[in-house]
């Protein structure tokens, strides 16, 4: 991998559209981040008609590859913060269990096996909650298995869980002041 400006933010997209616009308005804030699109995040992409179009200082790298090459950055240092934003019950539950079958859980499990500190905006974090879909906004009931996998990723070393965009805003900022 080439050597690039460090440290950067590795922001991983998954298939949920729970804040996905928002998360965007959000990376775009941030310079030097490393977007990864999952095969799932490409589906929102197109069903939101949302482009890729971030700042220059942001590279997109896309799920191309069976062994989801493109995380080999944590070993080279190239990373001080994964973000997954938004994740869906689903990348939660394969955090919980060591399961990194997919690029946003490849990079959870590589900035882990690496040291380099996650923020998990989870999706599931209530009995009930109301969520912005492609036709509006719509009610979802998430599972007790979801609800309890989101409070289980809550007790894993150098992971930090948000439950509310606000709340991701706080811990980006907090995490930019302790890299700076």
């Amino acid at each position: 991998m080439t050597r690039l400006h460090t440290p950067r933010w590795a922001w991983a997209l998954t298939g949920s559209g729970h804040f996905f616009v928002e998360s965007f308005d959000l990376i775009r804030t941030l310079e030097h981040c490393d977007v990864f699109v999952s095969k799932a995040a490409n589906e929102v992409l197109r069903m939101y008609k949302l482009k890729l179009d971030f700042p220059e200082t942001t590279r997109v790298l896309h799920d191309k590859t069976a062994s989801s090459v493109p995380v080999g950055g944590f070993y080279n240092g190239v990373y001080h913060t994964a973000i997954i934003a938004p994740a869906t019950s689903n990348t939660v539950a394969k955090c919980v269990a060591g399961i990194s079958d997919s690029l946003p859980t490849n990079v959870y499990a590589q900035a882990g096996k690496c040291l380099v500190p996650s923020i998990v905006f989870a999706c599931d974090t209530a009995p009930e909650l109301e969520t912005m879909a492609p036709g509006g906004m719509v009610k979802v009931y998430p599972r007790p298995i979801d609800l309890d996998n989101t409070a289980r990723l809550k007790t894993y070393e150098r992971t930090e869980v948000v439950e509310t965009l606000a709340e991701l805003r706080v811990a980006i900022v907090r995490r930019s002041k302790e890299v700076a």
